[in-house]
């Protein structure tokens, strides 16, 4: 039974991170990326807190929103 509890947390995280990222992506330029990390779970991630997304999160990277924000009119 813990395997369960542990997978429904887990796909909550995930949704939570996901809703997060879509919203975020609506009023940005950057794109937005769910991440998975082992103690936390899923979480998003603005790309424009970081010049380059560093490898040890790149190869974390799970799903991508692009930023729906453009400059070009």
């Amino acid at each position: 039974m813990t395997t369960l509890g542990n997978l429904e947390s887990n796909s909550n995280s995930y949704f939570e991170a996901l809703a997060t990222a879509e919203r975020r992506a609506l009023h940005s330029f950057f794109d937005q990326h769910i991440i998975e990390d082992k103690r936390l779970g899923y979480f998003a991630l603005d790309e424009g807190d970081y010049n380059a997304l560093p490898a040890y999160l790149a190869a974390r990277v799970v799903h991508t929103i692009h930023g729906a924000m453009s400059d070009e009119f």
